[in-house]
């Protein structure tokens, strides 16, 4: 065993904590022939000197906004399970919660944000449904049923892939697992558990592989020869180099990738550290008002790891507080605005996975890998996911228009 749970937020017998760790070698064998360097490792033990390199980006999602601008990023992005389950890919998640007000409107009561893996949880359902169920209880205040969970009233009726399967098509999605695709899991997940909750991520490409991927692909010393010898590759070469310019387009990709690249270039060997996983690593919670003072400290609720490893926060008022979350205003440059959702939190959140990088060593000349892709910046306003956020808004508009449409039609039935 090399890592323990991620956040080190459960006590886990020694057996899962292997079986959560042949997970993670499953997903590094799957890469290691493509992607395999002497600059990366899946130990951090194996590395000389070890420090911690700060990689982490802003949690809001780029690409909607870099598609159609702020206004309708934002609005996207809240809106629901649907904005969700497009376009939160920076490795962070989050649902609003809306409870009715004293006139009985509904309206947003708090944020639920995570950055949990989904293939730990899933590690975890496939194993033992007990300790999967005191987990959900622990994060969301209720203990679920085995139907919530499993679709069954007695899991330990499947065997451990029925298990992997039945979670996954109730609470997780197919996460762009091969086995669970062709074995029919929806790509996102059709229980109620993890749709009206943000229990753990469930994005397909928020996902342990991803996380690997992009920290793996990073982690060589690209360079652009010069006349005055070799530099450290930019951003645009390196993605428009192997065709995944998309990548450039958002927060987690390039953050990853270069930090990772950077380390490399002087010859540092990059792991993630003990215990891997994804991290809220910063919140900055001052720009938030409430009656012109400092929010409370109870509506900011942290879970799922230690400080510094915090995979859940829960932002907002409690049940039991007569305030709403749009009670509460953003300082923006000099004015105040209300929080109408979960997009204007998350700008305000770093995430990013714990990294070390090992002492400097010399890089052979054979080591370089030297690119020849342009440097021009890349138009991501031409990246083909703008075609598809473009589909959602026009979905989003017509929903929109439903709604308003609905109350005339059943006033004009109503006087009929």
């Amino acid at each position: 065993m090399v890592y323990d749970v991620p956040g080190r937020a459960d006590k886990l017998s020694l057996e899962l904590v292997q079986k959560w760790n042949e997970a993670i070698q499953a997903a590094y064998s799957s890469l290691q022939l493509d992607l395999g360097s002497r600059f990366f490792s899946l130990d951090p033990k194996s590395l000389s000197e070890p420090v911690l390199a700060a990689i982490q980006w802003f949690a809001d999602p780029a690409e909607p906004v870099f598609c159609l601008g702020s206004d309708v990023g934002q609005e996207l992005s809240d809106w629901g399970s649907r904005g969700r389950h497009v376009l939160h890919n920076e490795y962070c998640e989050y649902q609003v919660i809306e409870k009715a007000d004293a006139t009985g409107k509904m309206r947003p009561k708090r944020v639920q944000i995570t950055t949990e893996l989904r293939e730990y949880w899933v590690c975890i359902a496939k194993h033992d449904p007990k300790t999967l169920r005191e987990m959900v209880q622990s994060v969301l205040g209720f203990e679920p049923t085995w139907e919530d969970l499993y679709g069954v009233s007695d899991p330990e009726s499947l065997s451990e892939d029925e298990k992997e399967i039945a979670f996954s098509k109730f609470v997780a999605g197919h996460g762009n697992d091969r086995k669970m695709v062709d074995a029919g899991v929806p790509r996102q997940p059709e229980g109620k558990l993890n749709i009206d909750n943000a229990l753990f991520m469930t994005h397909p490409i928020n996902g342990l592989d991803d996380l690997l991927y992009i920290v793996m692909f990073g982690a060589k010393p690209y360079a652009n020869r010069t006349d005055s010898g070799l530099e450290q590759a930019t951003r645009e070469q390196l993605f428009r180099e192997f065709g995944v310019e998309q990548l450039a387009c958002r927060h987690a990709d390039p953050a990853a990738a270069m930090g990772a690249l950077g380390a490399a270039f002087t010859g540092r060997t990059v792991a993630f550290a003990n215990p891997l996983g994804m991290y809220i690593l910063s919140f900055t919670k001052d720009v938030f008002l409430y009656a012109g003072n400092p929010i409370p400290e109870e509506w900011v609720r942290w879970s799922r790891g230690s400080e510094g490893m915090y995979q859940h926060l829960e932002f907002g008022p409690g049940d039991d507080d007569e305030a709403f979350l749009d009670d509460i205003t953003l300082v923006v440059g000099s004015r105040e605005e209300p929080v109408t959702g979960g997009f204007q939190v998350v700008q305000q959140i770093e995430v990013g996975p714990l990294v070390v990088v090992g002492k400097p060593t010399h890089v052979a000349d054979d080591e370089y890998v030297v690119l020849t892709a342009s440097n021009e910046p890349i138009d991501c306003q031409q990246a083909e996911v703008c075609e598809i956020i473009k589909d959602l808004k026009k979905e989003f508009d017509n929903a929109l228009q439903m709604v308003h449409v609905a109350p005339r039609i059943m006033g004009f039935r109503g006087g009929s």
